[in-house]
This record gives C-alpha cells, structure tokens and sequence, in this order.
C-alpha cells in the first residue's frame, strides 16, 4: 500500500501499486517496495536516496534505480530538490513517481480509466511498461490490467 493511498483517487492509487507491481519491487521482507535495490537487495534508511551501481549482467546494463517505483538515482537526487522533499521516505518516492506520472501527461488518463494509453504514456519513465526501447523485460498490459483492478482501479 503507497503512502499516499489516503489522499488519492482510487485509480491513481492503483497505478502507484500497478508499477511497483511491474517493476518487480513488491518482494518479501520489503518495506512494501520502498527499500527495494534494483536486483531486489534491499537498503536501509531514508534520510537520502542512496547510490548503488548495481550490475545485471543478464540484461547486460548496470543501474542505480532505488525503492518502489525503481527511480533511477541521479532522478531521485534531483526530485528531491525540484519538488523540495526532505528525503527518500515513502512519502517523497510516491510524490517523486506522481511528478513523473505528471510530465508523462497520464494523471488525467490514469483518472479517466485509460489504462492502456496510461501505461504507454509512462513506458518511457518504467522500463517494465510496454512499448519502450530499453531492451528489458516487460509486462503484458493484460495482465497489467489484471492487478490494477485488483488494486481498486476501474477500466473505462
């Protein structure tokens, strides 16, 4: 459940989990996925995001990505300030993935329902979306689907 599940929309909600559902980061002994490591280590403390260059050699890429919604460090490093959060708390990851939902222009579709353009509008933020170029596995928008209804969203 995101920290922020109090205060948003039901669909917005949903999305929030639907990535870190995608993103592979809901895993056992987490912090509901905001302490995950890309690779699914997981680190301690939320004063600041905290920098792993983490090696995937299966993918043949390494990546900093951190918590949740697997933000890369250099973004959360620079939300942090752009938004003027305090730290990597949950808190800040939701706010910190709602901007990036934000300049994905996918609030409002997201809202309406429309899952499929939603997530596509979004493909070039999660790498686990359909319809990038990043060369990573990504989900099936049916089954994405699946779990946002089962998360409390509503298709249109």
């Amino acid at each position: 459940m995101s920290a922020s599940k109090r205060v948003l929309h039901h669909n917005l909600n949903a999305f929030l989990d639907l990535i870190s559902f995608s993103e592979g980061t809901s895993i056992a002994g987490s912090d509901d996925g905001y302490n995950v490591i890309v690779g699914g280590k997981l680190f301690t403390g939320y004063a600041s995001p905290q920098y792993f260059l983490v090696d995937l050699p299966n993918l043949g890429i390494k990546s900093t990505a951190i918590g949740r919604y697997q933000i890369l460090y250099r973004y959360a490093t620079h939300y942090i300030t752009a938004l003027g959060l305090r730290d990597f708390s949950p808190l800040s990851q939701d706010k910190i993935a709602l901007q990036l939902i934000r300049e994905c222009k996918a609030t409002q579709l997201i809202i309406d329902g429309d899952l499929t353009k939603a997530v596509a509008a979004c493909a070039s933020r999660w790498a686990s979306f359909p319809g990038n170029a990043y060369g990573q596995r990504q989900e099936n928008i049916k089954r994405l689907a699946q779990f946002f209804v089962a998360a409390g969203g509503v298709i249109k």
